[in-house]
């Protein structure tokens, strides 16, 4: 009974207590905590609204606000998918449309990506911009150099077999070796090989020898020839002043063996062929070489398109290389074939293609880049290679023939705000292309840059490319940090230079470039890249991080649009 009364009592004060609590009116304790810079300062980015938004579609009707996605994260429809629908009026892809993403080992196109990406954009109502018809990257190198391969055959009856061959379109010297003191060798520009095509051996002799083996061309083959067998020597041959150049037949290179083996060599200020068939004497047995003799004349030589074949009664394997004009044919239906088979696919939603890409060298920015004399990656294709300067001229005219009669055809290259000899280079080019018959409707700045751009330079680039009277896009615009800086070293000064860049370089468009010149501004990296990325991997440059939220860019990029595309 005792512990009863004890818990009696206890509820009884405790139900005083609660009377006369209910009698007092609560008071907050005046408490407050200041919110973190940051947060606040995260809070004013997310109240921006979706950037299109500030586009004012009605004064701006023609102004395409763009963003690069992947294919695989497009048409999964995801946050991605989501996120670039919400903010951006156009998409391109960086690599399902192009030549190596399409074209099979057997040259026939596979399109089902390219359709169901199309479906996924017309869906969202978002426009596809078309990358990219003819560059000599992301290509399906292997179908395109198997095209143009030496043929093989093979007989039972009499011909001629190849012993060895260059055409100096690489480094490749293996079978060739130079002696002579003071002597320079080195390679033509592209387009000045034999008869016009790809690139010759250049041989320069300062001054006259007193013998003319002072100075010799080595065409080095194996095994040695034999008593009785029969060669036949090609070559196309000029030099700047007429010149008759015997022949030597030595052991190796440097050990002479007879006076004369495959005659005098003719050669004049224009390309000849030369063409010489022997039967080896035993004066000429057991040697490996063929010597040139060009000590006598003090002049420049040029060699291309060298080969040797010997004759088999019984019948061999025989391989022959396709001649230039053959390769350019080939080269040519293919080109055909490719562009024919995509912008017909695709010319009922895409109304604007990078026709041409990347075709400036950087450095001879007024010149053609090529793949001769480099080592090329697996998926690297020159098509200038084969074609010349006219490759773009074909290109242009293969997608206004298959495409619709509105469509936007553009050129595009990087670097024309670092490098502004490339930008007068790459002017010069769309000059040559519109000379020569056809039309380019635009001009596409890649710009991706970083916080130590120059800005003077970006100004005078604009200026350069309004005054062409072309369409002006701003193609792939991302901007780093500088010096490859990373996500995880980045800070709040470099990402204010960030925004303040993005911002001064779509100002800069809208006040340089003309308002019916203005095709418009793609993202080309809308998140920051992650560390396993092919392109600017680890680096912060994007709008968003890699996990979607705003950064500052963001806001400065959403005043830059209020600013120039609002109302």
């Amino acid at each position: 009974m005792k512990n009863n009364n004890k818990n009696l009592f206890i509820l009884a004060v405790l139900l005083v207590i609660t009377m006369l609590a209910s009698c007092y009116k609560y008071k907050p304790l005046d408490f407050s905590i200041n919110k973190p810079d940051e947060v606040a300062a995260q809070e004013n980015i997310d109240a921006y609204p979706a950037l299109k938004s500030y586009i004012d579609s009605t004064a701006y009707p023609d102004f395409k606000l763009g963003a690069a996605v992947s294919l695989a994260d497009y048409v999964k429809k995801g946050v991605m998918y989501r996120m670039v629908n919400r903010n951006f009026q156009e998409i391109v892809l960086g690599y399902a449309m192009k030549h190596g993403a399409v074209v099979q080992a057997d040259g026939s196109l596979n399109l089902d990506n390219v359709n169901e990406l199309m479906q996924a954009a017309k869906s969202a109502g978002i426009s596809l911009y078309g990358h990219t018809l003819c560059w000599h990257a992301n290509q399906n190198a292997t179908y395109l150099n198997n095209l143009i391969a030496p043929d093989t055959t093979s007989s039972t009856g009499p011909g001629w077999v190849l012993v060895t061959a260059n055409d100096f379109e690489t480094d490749n010297n293996a079978n060739y070796q130079v002696n002579g003191s003071g002597v320079t060798t080195t390679f033509s520009a592209v387009g000045e090989g034999g008869y016009g095509t790809g690139r010759a051996l250049k041989i320069t002799n300062p001054t006259v020898r007193t013998n003319d083996w002072e100075v010799q061309f080595f065409l080095k083959f194996s095994p040695a020839v034999q008593v009785g067998e029969k060669y036949q020597l090609k070559m196309d041959v000029r030099s700047d002043a007429p010149e008759t150049y015997a022949t030597q037949a030595q052991i190796t290179p440097g050990v002479y063996k007879y006076w004369n083996f495959f005659g005098a060599v003719p050669s004049a200020s224009t390309w000849s062929t030369y063409t010489k068939e022997i039967t080896v004497t035993s004066d000429m047995a057991t040697s490996g070489a063929i010597a040139f003799n060009l000590g006598k004349g003090a002049t420049t030589y040029y060699i291309d398109n060298i080969s040797l074949m010997k004759y088999s009664a019984t019948g061999a394997v025989t391989t022959v290389d396709k001649t230039p004009e053959q390769k350019k044919q080939i080269i040519s239906n293919a080109l055909d074939k490719w562009i024919s088979g995509i912008v017909t696919d695709c010319k009922g939603y895409v109304k604007a293609w990078d026709v041409v890409n990347e075709p400036m060298d950087d450095g001879n920015p007024y010149n053609l880049k090529s793949g001769i004399g480099k080592k090329l990656t697996s998926d690297e294709f020159f098509w200038q290679d084969y074609l010349g300067k006219d490759y773009a001229v074909e290109a242009f005219t293969l997608a206004r023939k298959y495409g619709n009669p509105g469509d936007k055809l553009f050129i595009n290259d990087y670097g024309l705000e670092s490098n502004l000899d490339k930008s007068k280079g790459l002017i010069q080019f769309v000059n040559y292309i519109e000379t020569n018959g056809a039309k380019v409707d635009g001009i596409g700045t890649q710009m991706h840059i970083d916080i130590n751009a120059d800005s003077s330079k970006i100004i005078q680039m604009f200026k350069l490319l309004a005054a062409t009277g072309k369409l002006i896009r701003i193609s792939e615009l991302d901007i780093g940090l500088g010096n490859n800086t990373q996500t995880a070293d980045a800070t709040s000064a470099q990402y204010l230079a960030q925004a303040k860049m993005y911002k001064f370089v779509i100002d800069q468009y809208f006040q340089n470039i003309p308002a019916k010149q203005r095709y418009g501004i793609t993202i080309w990296s809308p998140l920051d890249s992650p560390a396993s990325s092919s392109w600017r991997a680890g680096e912060p440059i994007g709008l968003w991080t890699e996990g979607y939220v705003r950064k500052l860019a963001y806001a400065y990029v959403a005043e830059a649009i209020k600013e120039n595309l609002g109302k």
